[in-house]
């Protein structure tokens, strides 16, 4: 089979700069990224396309389940979040469940086919106390060969320690957003301390998983700034999630304008040319996506879906439809 040099896919239009295709670079400029959102449609899914290509196993996809290890309650005032104590919303809180009840949601989610499991608990950081039965909970999903992943707000360094000791994977801490927005959607803890928290968990050798919202009233200027926040930090984040904002009532941004899908499409193939060497996660917002969307998303470099019938408190497809659009795809899960 004869090996085709990346040059040759470069479109003679292509905006300077951008031949070198699939470069691992953390010197991206805001011009750069602003002419890849810009690009024409097709041409724009190629370069993606082909960076993904590069990278990854174009047919498989990996197949997630997020778990909300403890719901509501929460003292942040995120304007998306229906588990912000801030607004009133029909979203009962709940306790840290228990590590038992858990570890049998993993099991169940490894049956079904997925290869990671995601715990989210709504703190703005935890308790030193909280994070022995997490710990215990990153145990148990190791112990069933699933990779871990845990979201718990912000951390210290000898918090991040003990997570790194019980086996963690990951960590999830999104950026949300672009710095110049971020003070639109939340005021109770600043960008800075986001990336703080990206560096703390860095630090104790967890791989990051870090991404965003779009389609929170945010303009296309916010949604490079926000790719080119991820792609500029000095390690990418090994997991890059990109959500499509859920609409919850009782929540600041219900009634929003909703968002273009081939926009949201854009900011997928934006992600994975910037990022090549990440996994690209296709999170929320997938119940109202068409399976077209879905399709071209997939299609733009996205190489992981959330399986299963929640995102920690919203809806997510059920697993069937994922399973038979695969199908039709003639893409299939990543093996455990």
């Amino acid at each position: 089979m004869s090996v085709v040099s990346i040059d040759s896919f470069a479109a003679p239009h292509a905006p300077s700069g951008f031949r070198d295709l699939g470069a691992l670079r953390h010197d991206w400029t805001r011009e750069e990224i602003r002419a890849l959102f810009a690009l024409p449609f097709p041409e724009l899914i190629f370069q993606a396309q082909t960076v993904h290509r590069i990278n990854f196993d174009p047919l498989q996809v990996q197949i997630s389940t997020l778990l909300s290890i403890k719901t509501g309650g929460c003292p942040e005032d995120c304007a998306y979040c229906p588990q912000s104590s801030a607004y009133e919303t029909k979203l009962k809180a709940s306790k840290l469940m228990d590590v038992d009840a858990v570890l049998a949601e993993a099991a169940a989610a490894r049956a079904a086919g997925a290869s990671r499991f995601c715990m989210g608990a709504a703190w703005r950081s935890p308790k030193d106390h909280d994070l022995d039965a997490v710990c215990a909970m990153v145990e148990g999903v190791k112990a069933m060969g699933m990779e871990s992943c845990v979201t718990l707000g912000m951390l210290t360094p000898p918090q991040a320690g003990r997570l790194k000791d019980a086996g963690l994977d990951y960590y999830n801490h999104n950026l949300d957003t672009s710095p110049e927005f971020y003070g639109e959607i939340i005021t109770t803890r600043t960008y800075q301390d986001r990336l703080d928290t990206l560096e703390t968990v860095r630090d104790a050798g967890i791989n990051v998983c870090c991404g965003g919202i779009v389609g929170m009233g945010e303009g296309l200027e916010d949604r490079v700034g926000m790719v080119h926040a991820l792609a500029t930090l000095p390690s990418h984040p090994e997991s890059v999630p990109i959500n499509q904002l859920v609409q919850v009532e009782g929540t600041p941004l219900a009634g929003s304008d909703t968002l273009d899908p081939l926009d949201f499409v854009r900011t997928i193939a934006v992600a994975r040319i910037t990022m090549p060497e990440s996994m690209v996660r296709l999170s929320a917002g997938r119940e109202n996506m068409s399976d077209e969307t879905q399709a071209l998303c997939l299609l733009a470099g996205a190489n992981s879906i959330f399986y299963g019938p929640k995102l920690l408190t919203t809806p997510n497809p059920a697993q069937d439809r994922d399973m038979r659009l695969l199908e039709r795809l003639g893409m299939s899960p990543m093996a455990l």
